[in-house]
């Protein structure tokens, strides 16, 4: 059975129960998590003063993003670049395959991008006949196993050596191998030919710098690089909210997401683009194009609660650190973003309805938070999120019309309101929890709303200590 026909608790089991796939991710995640400290500690004296102007730049973008927007289009356009506007999803879809069909273009060549997996860009091209093929060495890798990414950094970061060596010898008929130089020549050696022949190539972009209409793009294989100065045209894709105003600030930004992403104290390239090829250039495309899109971001921009989510600068430091993703894998999440600022951004980019189910996979550690660079509060926002989920929202999230919510787990959270707001009533049914627990323990999995989580969950034993904190509360001595 495909994983996308499953429901998020039965991928989650499958998740957990894969020995190798936890492994491999563990031994990931805890060399991604020392890196970065060993970083911090060893190379920034004013780290967490460098978060703070890092939000506020990001801040100020935010607040006055039209302009921003306004400003990059003007400026890029003076440059030379062609600056196309999306509002879906679809729409985006559309302005690439329009340009393709314009040059007489069949095939891409992509580096990584997650905007472009946001935006279902490889599916789209294959419905209609044409191709996109993944640069980067980790999208490469899942495109050729038929899967999705399952980090927005390291995307095949679930795969050991062996797990790689075996798909390239199963879809690319190469040589078994493991070790680690020989198969990145294989990669190299089976993209090698396309960058020849590439006639468009298409990327992301870490950042637009609003004053000086250029996109920046970080990247460590050099793939990106190619993508970008070796074919006619270059296709940029990127967010609205990915614009900041100057140079400086995406500097800024820049030396706070790659020690974030990988622990790297630099990235290894640093692509600024910020034309097409000029007379006397020895490279570079003859068409830039950027297509900016927004995709529910306008919604979330204007939302009390959630746009403090579009800070984001694409780190991943938030999956890296987080209790729950080593254990189940992106996979798990199901959509585009997972972790937790995918917990975040997926329900309003998406819809509650359709990707709401992911607000259950966070502990409220608050790891999340603490670590990242601009100082998003992921874990406050996932809980604000969980009260749009049953209908407790003070404003409009995507989605939010589409929610059922039962009348058993209605009646059941305004109970529980009326007696978490009442000092009284929550006094006595303190006093009344060993009777509970009885309950849950014995009938919990047939009971409404209880039933899930009764089923996978035990409540801590009782002996005393409810009634003692009730007693003490109340002024009463326990002795």
């Amino acid at each position: 059975m495909s994983e996308s026909t499953l429901s998020h608790s039965e991928i989650v089991h499958i998740k957990v129960n894969d020995a190798q796939m936890r492994e491999n991710l563990k031994t990931a995640m805890h060399t991604l998590q020392t890196n970065r400290l060993n970083l911090i500690e060893n190379k920034y004296h004013d780290w967490q003063g460098l978060r703070d102007k890092a939000r506020g730049i990001k801040n100020r973008a935010l607040s006055s993003l039209h302009d921003r927007v306004v400003e990059f289009e003007k400026n890029a356009t003076r440059n030379g670049i062609k600056v196309h506007f999306a509002s879906s999803d679809t729409d985006a879809c559309q302005i690439i395959y329009q340009i393709m069909m314009e040059n007489n273009v069949d095939r891409i060549l992509k580096g990584k991008s997650m905007a472009s997996e946001e935006i279902g860009l490889n599916h789209f091209l294959e419905k209609k006949g044409l191709v996109a093929t993944e640069s980067d060495l980790g999208e490469l890798i899942l495109q050729l196993n038929n899967e999705p990414p399952v980090h927005i950094v390291v995307p095949a970061i679930h795969r050991n050596r062996y797990e790689v060596g075996q798909i390239f010898h199963d879809k690319l008929n190469a040589p078994l191998e493991s070790d680690i130089e020989k198969l990145n020549g294989i990669a190299r050696n089976h993209l090698r030919s396309q960058f020849k022949t590439l006639k468009m190539g298409l990327s992301g972009a870490n950042f637009g710098i609003s004053k000086e209409g250029a996109i920046w793009l970080i990247e460590n294989e050099g793939n990106g690089r190619m993508c970008t100065t070796a074919p006619d045209i270059h296709v940029a894709i990127m967010g609205i909210e990915k614009i900041v105003e100057t140079f400086d600030d995406a500097a800024t930004l820049v030396h706070l997401l790659t020690p974030s992403a990988t622990g790297q104290f630099i990235p290894t390239y640093n692509n600024i683009i910020t034309s097409p090829r000029k007379n006397g250039d020895k490279d570079g495309p003859k068409q830039v194009h950027i297509v900016i899109f927004d995709h529910n971001r306008s919604s979330m921009l204007t939302h009390d609660d959630f746009y403090e989510a579009l800070r984001c600068i694409r780190c991943g430091a938030c999956m890296n650190f987080c209790p729950v993703y080593d254990k189940i894998g992106g996979h798990s999440y199901r959509t585009t973003y997972p972790g937790p600022i995918g917990e975040v951004i997926s329900p309003n980019l998406f819809g509650i309805d359709k990707t709401g189910d992911v607000l259950s996979f966070c502990s409220q550690c608050g790891r999340c938070s603490e670590v990242c660079p601009v100082k998003i509060p992921l874990a406050n926002l996932i809980r604000r999120l969980r009260s749009y989920k049953v209908g407790q929202g003070a404003q409009h999230i995507t989605g939010q019309e589409n929610i059922k919510i039962s009348k058993g787990q209605n009646f059941s959270f305004k109970i529980y309101k009326k007696i978490a707001t009442n000092g009284s009533l929550w006094r006595s049914s303190l006093s009344k929890a060993y009777t509970f627990k009885f309950i849950v323990d014995n009938f919990g999995e047939s009971l409404p709303v209880l039933k899930n989580w009764a089923q996978y969950k035990k409540l801590p034993s009782i002996n005393g200590v409810f009634d003692k904190r009730v007693q003490e509360i109340e002024g009463v001595s326990y002795e």
